[in-house]
C-alpha cells in the first residue's frame, strides 16, 4: 500500500524544553490514525511541523508526490473581511481561483478560456462545490454564509475551519481536536462523513469514541518512545496495557541481573582492571536498563469535599427567554443529595444558560430556585481561562491559598500542584508557556483546591488529555457530593453521570433515567417504533378495508419497557419478603396496639404495590 505520509527521526525543543526526539512513523494510504500523548509533549506542535506551519529542529518529513493535504489547527485564524463562505473558499485556495476566473471568464465572454477552465473545473470536482459547501457548513449548525467571520465565536470560527477541510476531500486530512466546540449530535455526523471519505488521517483527539469509531491505527508518544497499534481505541487499551506488563517484567528482570553484576564487579576491587571488559561494558547496559523505568506520575485528585445537607437546590415554575428563544418553561424540578446529572443537546439550546440561572450568574424571567445553606460551589466553565499569562504557575495556586486541605493534610501550593502533575520546574514556567490542556489541568486544580460539595462542570473534557481524563472520572465516580456535567464527550458522560437532562430546545426538557449511550438507543429505538408505525398506517390505508389486521401482538419492548420489566421482578421479590417479615413481628406477640395498626395498614399498601407491579410485570412478560 502506498505511503502518503512518512515522519523520520525528527525532534522539536524549545530551549531546555525537549518535546519530542527522534520520533519516527508513517501514515498509509486510507490510514485513519490517533495521536495520542499527555498535554504539553508536543502534540499540536507535531502536527504544525508536518503541515509546514512550523520547522523541525531536525530529521526530514516526505509526503507522497502529488497529494493534496488539509489541515484543521486547533485555534483557527482567517483574515479580517471575510465572509463564512470566502473562508471555506480562501482554505482551498486552488479551486477558489479556478472558480474565480471561471465566473471572470463567463462575464466576458472569453469562449477560449473557458473551454480551458471548464476542464480544469472537472479535473478539480469544482462545479458543485458551493452547493458541497452549504451542505457541510448546515451540518456544523452554520448557516449564515454571508456574515463576517470576525463576527463568529471562537467555537463557531473552529466548525468553519473543519468545513473547509472536510468540503475540500483531501488525500490526507491532518486535524488537531475535531470534535472542540461540536455538539454530540455533530460529532455522530462527523464520524459517518469520515467513515464515508477514502482519505487518510491523523489527528488529536481526546474523544474516546471517536476514536474508537473513526481510527484503525493508534500512535502513542511515551516518555519520548514512539509506539504503533493496529486497531481502534478499545484495541490501544489492551495492547498496551501487555506492554506496560512486558516492560515491567524486563524491568525486574534486568534489576535481578544487576544485583549478581553488582555483586561481581565489587567483588576483589584491586583486580578491577584485570575484570574482562566485556563484564564492565554489560553492567553499564545493564544498569542504565534497570533504571529506565516508565514515568508513572498521575494526576492525583484525593480532595475530599466538604459536608452536604439533605436540601440541594428546588427549582419551581423556572422560566427564562432571550427574545423569542425560550430556554425553560415553567420548570420544577428537585435535586437530590449525592445526585450525578449529565445535560446533553444541541449547541444554543441553553445548556449553559441553565447552569449560570442555577448558580446565580444570570437571573430567571420568573420563578424560583432555593438552594441549601450547606452547599459550597466548584464552578469549572468554559470560558474561565483567564490566567495572567505572565505570571507563574505557582504564583496562581498562592493567589488562592499558600496551604491546601488534602485527605486528611496539609500541603504546600508546591506539594498541591505536583498533585497535578506540575513538576518544581513547571510550577516557575510563566502560564504563557503551558500548552491547552496544562492551562486546563490548573484551571481544574484551582476549582477543586476550594474543596466543594456541589461540581458545576461545563465542557471540562475540552483539551485535557485521556489520562487527566481517566483520573477525573474516576474522581468524580467517588466525589461524596453533587455534579451537574455539560459535556459533548459521550465516553465521559456514560462513565460519570446516573441521569440526563436532554435539551431539545424551546423549553422542551426531557429527564431520561440513564446515560447518553442508553439515551441514543431509547432515541432510536423510538425513532424506529414511530417510523414503522407510520408505514403501518399507510399501509393500512392502501388496503381495502376487509384486510384490515390489528397489529401483531407480539411486538417488542421499548428501551424504557425493558428496563421496567428488568427491575419489576426484583421489586416484587423485596415487597414481598418486606410483607413476610412484618407478617412475623405482627404474629409475634411484642407489638403494642399502635404498632399492630401501623403494621397492618402498611401490609395493606404491599399487597396492592404487589398486585400492582404483578400485573404490570404480566402485561410486559407477553412481550419480552
Amino acid at each position: 500500500m502506498a505511503i502518503d505520509l512518512q515522519v523520520e527521526n525528527i525532534s522539536k525543543s524549545y530551549g531546555d524544553l525537549s518535546l519530542f526526539n527522534d520520533v519516527s512513523f508513517v501514515v498509509e494510504e486510507r490510514q485513519r490514525v490517533g495521536l495520542i500523548a499527555r498535554n504539553g509533549k508536543g502534540k499540536s506542535t507535531l502536527l504544525r511541523i508536518i503541515a509546514g506551519e512550523e520547522p523541525l529542529d531536525n530529521g526530514k518529513i516526505t509526503l507522497r508526490n502529488g497529494i493534496k493535504v488539509g489541515y484543521l489547527e486547533q485555534e483557527p485564524d482567517f483574515a479580517v473581511g471575510l465572509t463564512v463562505m470566502e473562508a471555506c473558499l480562501q482554505r482551498n485556495s486552488e479551486k477558489a481561483d479556478v472558480i474565480a476566473r471561471y465566473e471572470e471568464a463567463l462575464a466576458n465572454g472569453d469562449d477560449k478560456q473557458l473551454q480551458f477552465l471548464m476542464e480544469e473545473m472537472d479535473r478539480l470536482e469544482a462545479w458543485d462545490y458551493e452547493t458541497r459547501a452549504k451542505q457541510v457548513l448546515s451540518k456544523l449548525k452554520i448557516n449564515n454564509f454571508s456574515q463576517q467571520v470576525s463576527q463568529l465565536s471562537g467555537g463557531q470560527k473552529k466548525r468553519v475551519a473543519l468545513a473547509a477541510v472536510l468540503i475540500e476531500q483531501p488525500d490526507l486530512m491532518i486535524l488537531d481536536e475535531p470534535t472542540n466546540h461540536l455538539d454530540i449530535e455533530m460529532v455522530e455526523w462527523l464520524e459517518e462523513f469520515l467513515g464515508r471519505m477514502s482519505s487518510s488521517l491523523l489527528m488529536v483527539t481526546h474523544d474516546r469514541y471517536f476514536l474508537d469509531n473513526v481510527c484503525n491505527t493508534i500512535i502513542e508518544i511515551d516518555d519520548f518512545q514512539v509506539y504503533r497499534y493496529k486497531g481502534n481505541y478499545s484495541c490501544f487499551l489492551q495492547r498496551r496495557e501487555e506492554r506496560l506488563q512486558n516492560l515491567a517484567a524486563e524491568t525486574a528482570k534486568a534489576r535481578n541481573l544487576m544485583r549478581k553484576e553488582l555483586d561481581w564487579m565489587r567483588r576483589q576491587p584491586q583486580a578491577r582492571a584485570h575484570k574482562a571488559k566485556y563484564r564492565i561494558d554489560a553492567f553499564y547496559k545493564l544498569e542504565e536498563k534497570a533504571a529506565a523505568m516508565r514515568d508513572d506520575s498521575k494526576v492525583s485528585l484525593e480532595i475530599k469535599s466538604r459536608y452536604i445537607g439533605n436540601k440541594i437546590f428546588v427549582m419551581k415554575a423556572l422560566c427564562k427567554s432571550f427574545g423569542d428563544k425560550v430556554i425553560t418553561m415553567d420548570m420544577y424540578y428537585t435535586f437530590a443529595r449525592y445526585e450525578k446529572l449529565g445535560i446533553v443537546g444541541n449547541n444554543g439550546t441553553g445548556k449553559s444558560t441553565f447552569i449560570k440561572m442555577l448558580l446565580g450568574h444570570v437571573a430567571p424571567d420568573s420563578g424560583v430556585i432555593e438552594v441549601g445553606e450547606t452547599v459550597k460551589w466548584g464552578y469549572y466553565s468554559q470560558d474561565g481561562l483567564s490566567f495572567n499569562e505572565q505570571m507563574k504557575v505557582i504564583d496562581v495556586v498562592k493567589n488562592i491559598a499558600d496551604v491546601i486541605p488534602v485527605a486528611g493534610r496539609m500541603l504546600t501550593a508546591s506539594q498541591f500542584l505536583q498533585h497535578f502533575l506540575f513538576s518544581p520546574e513547571k510550577q516557575h514556567n510563566y502560564v504563557y508557556k503551558l500548552s491547552g490542556g496544562e492551562k486546563r489541568r490548573l484551571y481544574l486544580c484551582t476549582v477543586l483546591m476550594a474543596n466543594p460539595n456541589f461540581l458545576v462542570l461545563d465542557e471540562p473534557t475540552n483539551d485535557l488529555d485521556i489520562e487527566t481524563l481517566q483520573i477525573l472520572e474516576e474522581y468524580l465516580c467517588d466525589f461524596k457530593g453533587c455534579v451537574i456535567v455539560v459535556s459533548h464527550d459521550r465516553y465521559f458522560m456514560d462513565k460519570v453521570v446516573d441521569h440526563v437532562f436532554v435539551f431539545n430546545g424551546e423549553g422542551d426538557i426531557k429527564d431520561f433515567p440513564g446515560n447518553y449511550t442508553e439515551y441514543r438507543d431509547w432515541r432510536e429505538e423510538e425513532k424506529a417504533a414511530a417510523a414503522k408505525e407510520q408505514a403501518e398506517k399507510a399501509s393500512r390505508a392502501q388496503q381495502p378495508k376487509q384486510s384490515y389486521r390489528a397489529a401483531d401482538s407480539r411486538r417488542k419492548l421499548t428501551f424504557k419497557e425493558r428496563k421496567e420489566y428488568e427491575t419489576l421482578e426484583s421489586e416484587i421479590m423485596e415487597l414481598e419478603a418486606e410483607k413476610s417479615s412484618i407478617e412475623q413481628e405482627m404474629s409475634s406477640g411484642t407489638l403494642d396496639n399502635n404498632m399492630l395498626l401501623q403494621k397492618s395498614m402498611r401490609i395493606q399498601q404491599l399487597i396492592e404495590l404487589i398486585d400492582e407491579k404483578s400485573m404490570r410485570w404480566l402485561e410486559l412478560s407477553e412481550f419480552a
